[in-house]
């Protein structure tokens, strides 16, 4: 270790180099404290400039840009390729609702709208039903089903008993135009407690169906609709489906159950499932038919 003389005291290097350390760091702590402080910084805030270009093409949205797409009023669909002011109402033949033109109500199935497909399918093939047959549906709702039922029939051959207002107008307004499908002319009636009063005395269906319908109506009027739908239904060869459960009949026990539907006229075929073509999904169905005229 190197010694340093001075009159009688030894100082080694390193006591040195941390006296100096420690008087460096005493000095910068004894000038940050006393120091007054910094004034508020005086510059002034930053402003946006519309338009700015770059190379002499614009490249940012300018004033001019947002007060034209204010003046846009798109809940009237003013903007291009839309007619404006007193021309709105010369040129749409049937203004639809823009709710309905995105087809929201395709998602108020809880299941894609795309296994309407399957129903029909499951249905026209159990029931052998052909071009010319007759179908009534209760409970069509936006025609999820009913669509394809419209499209393979002959014109007026589909029947509906539906009692939405706004399922109705989803089928009528924009379902039915946009599929093409309004030259079928499809007996759609609102009504609701089974009246089928408005379709006719003496339509005779090969195919009568309820999808998740019976589910949701109380069992007595359940009871009341069979009876007014059995002299509607073609003898032997007409069928009766009904989706999900037939609580209204199996919670009066087995043989309570058959005695009503005998009854009526009507006669238990048995439980059938379908699986969906497109999703992990199936249903089940219950099948009657009329088992005398």
């Amino acid at each position: 270790m190197a010694l340093l003389p001075s009159k009688g005291v030894v100082i080694s290097i390193p006591s040195l180099v941390l006296s100096a350390a420690a008087f460096a760091i005493l000095l910068f702590f004894l000038l940050s404290t006393g120091s007054p402080p910094s004034a508020p910084c005086s510059c002034s805030a930053p402003t946006v400039d519309y338009g700015s270009k770059i190379g002499g093409e614009r490249v940012s949205t300018s004033a001019e840009d947002i007060d034209w797409l204010k003046s846009r009023d798109l809940l009237n669909f003013k903007g291009i390729s839309h007619y404006e002011r007193e021309d709105a109402n010369n040129h749409t033949a049937l203004p639809c609702p823009s709710e309905l033109l995105v087809e929201e109500h395709h998602s108020n199935y809880g299941e894609p709208w795309a296994g309407g497909r399957d129903v029909f399918e499951f249905l026209a093939e159990s029931a052998r039903l052909t071009p010319n047959s007759r179908v009534l549906e209760i409970g069509c709702g936006t025609l999820r089903v009913g669509l394809h039922f419209i499209r393979y029939l002959e014109p007026e051959h589909f029947h509906c008993l539906e009692r939405d207002e706004l399922s109705l107008m989803a089928a009528l307004r924009y379902e039915l135009p946009s599929q093409g499908l309004l030259y079928k002319r499809p007996l759609i009636v609102r009504g609701e407690d089974m009246d089928f009063s408005k379709f006719g005395s003496d339509t005779v269906y090969d195919l009568i169906y309820a999808s998740a319908v019976f589910l949701h109506i109380p069992e007595k009027l359940v009871w009341t609709g069979l009876e007014r739908l059995v002299g509607r239904l073609k003898p032997l060869e007409g069928r009766i489906f009904v989706s999900h459960n037939v609580k209204f009949c199996s919670r009066l026990g087995g043989e309570e159950c058959t005695k009503r539907l005998t009854d009526l006229g009507l006669e238990y075929k048995g439980k059938h499932t379908h699986d969906s073509l497109l999703s992990n999904h199936y249903e089940i169905w219950f099948e009657f038919r009329r088992f005398k005229a």
